[in-house]
């Protein structure tokens, strides 16, 4: 498709459906051609944003003759219902993380994709922010010496019946929040040998606020936390603290309006005060997207995305659910591929 406008459908028209319709909108080679919602007034809406038609049928949307991928921006729960027939009407596919919410769902998308031959891309959003991508890049350089330990959070108040970014359809941070930063600690430290967690748990005894701990043979280590029981005045927050071997790297993320997030990226070295760190300050959502759009047009490698990402970091957050559940450490197994 060298050359040529890539066609969308998106499947949701949530915060996260508005958010990639606006990010397609500003993207060049690229149209949005409909957006399909159960409530037509947020399909509307949403259809507004990039000049897209709204659709009140899914199966008709993933159907349509002029589309040439699916972008799914549903409740995790449904993404296996939706991706896998758009990978069977021959539609590459950008799907939101996490994946699917359990493993089998996951490898029988990543299978149908492999059977379609077509393109499965999936919503690992750290790898398309700024500041992780620095960090990436000085773990590959070397410059600091070693990643030793990484520390990240995750920090909301959605699973509080009063509060403003209350997500009923959510399932626990393990899977809704943890995923991104397990994959980010995979992308950055490869896979672990040992999990084991921790939580504080809600009435109902569901985990509400989860704290991971990720254990290397070589003796790094990595403690990823997120919350959905945070007071609900608190804004939404994540961040990292990376340790290396001469340096220190700081990323804190705040989520305080309806504008953009507030960033604070800062490196403290042997000697002087924490500076702050220059960085590219694209939004992470269309640098995923376009990635998304290059991959189909031949232009970008597929890998950083892949399904297989995903599966790696559902297996944590799975793995992470089992060790809440008969406490004590889970082994991993063999290192894989991170990508």
């Amino acid at each position: 498709m060298e050359g040529t406008t890539v066609r969308i459908g998106i499947l949701g028209a949530g915060a996260m459906g508005a958010t990639h319709a606006a990010a397609y909108a500003g993207l060049p080679d690229t149209k949005v051609v409909g957006v399909f919602a159960r409530d037509q007034a947020r399909a509307r809406f949403v259809a507004g944003l990039c000049g897209a038609e709204p659709f009140a049928d899914a199966d008709a949307l993933i159907r349509h003759v002029d589309i040439d991928a699916i972008d799914v921006c549903l409740p995790s729960a449904v993404h296996a219902a939706f991706v896998i027939p758009a990978l069977e009407q021959g539609k590459h596919v950008f799907c939101e993380s996490p994946l699917a919410l359990h493993l089998d769902e996951a490898k029988q998308v990543r299978d149908a994709a492999r059977r379609a031959d077509r393109l499965l891309q999936v919503g690992l959003l750290m790898r398309s922010v700024g500041a992780y991508a620095h960090l990436r890049n000085v773990v590959a350089s070397g410059e600091h010496g070693r990643l030793l330990s990484l520390s990240t959070w995750r920090l909301g108040s959605y699973l509080r019946p009063d509060a403003s970014d209350r997500k009923a359809h959510y399932g626990d941070p393990s899977t809704e929040l943890m995923t991104f930063d397990f994959d980010a600690a995979l992308w950055l430290m490869g896979r672990p040998a040992r999990l084991s967690a921790s939580a504080a748990r809600m009435e109902d005894g569901t985990p509400g606020d989860i704290s991971a701990l990720l254990s290397w043979d070589d003796g790094r280590h990595a403690t990823i936390a997120a919350s959905g029981l945070m007071p609900r005045g608190f804004p939404f927050s994540t961040g990292f603290r990376a340790l290396f071997e001469r340096a220190t790297f700081e990323l804190r993320t705040v989520f305080s309006g309806s504008g953009p997030p507030e960033n604070a990226f800062t490196i403290a070295e042997e000697t002087g005060p924490p500076a702050p760190v220059a960085i590219q300050g694209r939004n992470p959502y269309e640098v995923e997207l376009q990635r998304f759009v290059d991959c189909i047009g031949g232009r970008a490698d597929p890998e950083l995305l892949d399904a297989d990402r995903a599966i790696e970091a559902l297996e944590l957050s799975l793995a992470t659910k089992r060790a809440l559940a008969e406490g004590g450490a889970i082994g991993i197994g063999a290192a894989r591929n991170s990508g």
